[in-house]
């Protein structure tokens, strides 16, 4: 199976996105299965994870049912509440859909001590009894407190969203490179090889980021790692095609193609638990 693990599905006619106005261009529209399916079927890629992108059980929901719809979408990453005492009976009852694979809290938002809340580090060790993964959407800053969150969770099952976000631009290689490095010494933490391209207000080349991607590659290795397009957040600033043969290029030469095969689907299938059904 070959997955794009990290891309996005929207309707602006919803209510819950809060970032989603006007003033962000080319993202202020829909998106949905059929703007992506060309693309998946020119690259060769069988699937897709479709990842939250409002705090809100109800659009988790509404990825739900496209994927009950479209044979390529094999799980949703979606969204709860994981500083809810009560998060258990929610969660309990979203797994009851085979589509539901993840939960990501948007913490990039967040104070920095979010994360460790005792209620929070309580939900997520809740989480990982179950085997069940979380996505981390994090900044560099959030770091260290994800390096305690994992000393604190030992079955921790997580994947860092878009390596964290480095500041690129800046050059900002330390102390990013180290931290990150140290995260990774925790064999239950996953990363996205995604969300590499520049963001708003913020300018660089794919190939700037090439240090950065290949320092992740190097620090999780071949089996902790997957390719995410980020798309359509990609195209603010890049396009599917051009961040996908960025991340063919970035691989270390040293690579097989079995350690190819891993970072382009099968991890992310072993990561998520996907089961694709043909013709769905």
């Amino acid at each position: 199976m070959r997955v794009d693990a990290h891309q996005h599905y929207w309707s602006i006619e919803r209510t819950d996105y809060g970032w989603l106005t006007p003033d962000k261009g080319v993202l202020y529209r829909n998106y949905g299965p059929e703007d992506l399916k060309p693309i998946l079927a020119r690259y060769e890629f069988d699937a897709t994870i479709a990842v939250q992108a409002a705090p809100s059980v109800e659009e988790t929901l509404y990825l739900l049912r496209l994927g009950e719809a479209e044979s390529t979408l094999a799980g949703v990453v979606g969204w709860l509440d994981l500083s809810n005492p009560r998060l258990e009976r929610d969660f309990v009852k979203l797994l009851e859909h085979p589509l539901f694979v993840g939960i990501r809290p948007m913490i990039q938002d967040l104070p920095d001590g979010w994360i460790l809340q005792d209620a929070v580090v309580e939900n997520i060790r809740m989480l990982s009894e179950a085997d069940f993964p979380i996505d981390l959407q994090a900044r560099p800053r959030h770091l260290p407190n994800l390096i305690r969150l994992a000393e604190r969770v030992p079955k921790l099952r997580a994947v860092v969203d878009h390596l964290a976000k480095p500041e690129i631009d800046r050059g900002a290689w330390l102390p990013w490179s180290e931290r990150f490095a140290e995260l990774a010494g925790h064999e239950g933490v996953f990363a996205k090889i995604s969300g590499f391209s520049a963001e708003p207000g913020r300018e660089w080349e794919l190939e700037e980021a090439r240090p950065y991607v290949r320092h992740a590659l190097e620090a999780f290795g071949p089996d902790r790692v997957m390719f995410g397009s980020d798309w359509p957040v990609c195209l603010e600033s890049s396009t599917y095609d051009a961040v996908l043969q960025a991340t063919v290029d970035f691989v270390p030469d040293s690579w097989t193609a079995v350690n190819r095969d891993a970072l382009f689907g099968k991890n992310a299938e072993k990561f998520y638990k996907l089961t694709l059904v043909p013709g769905k």
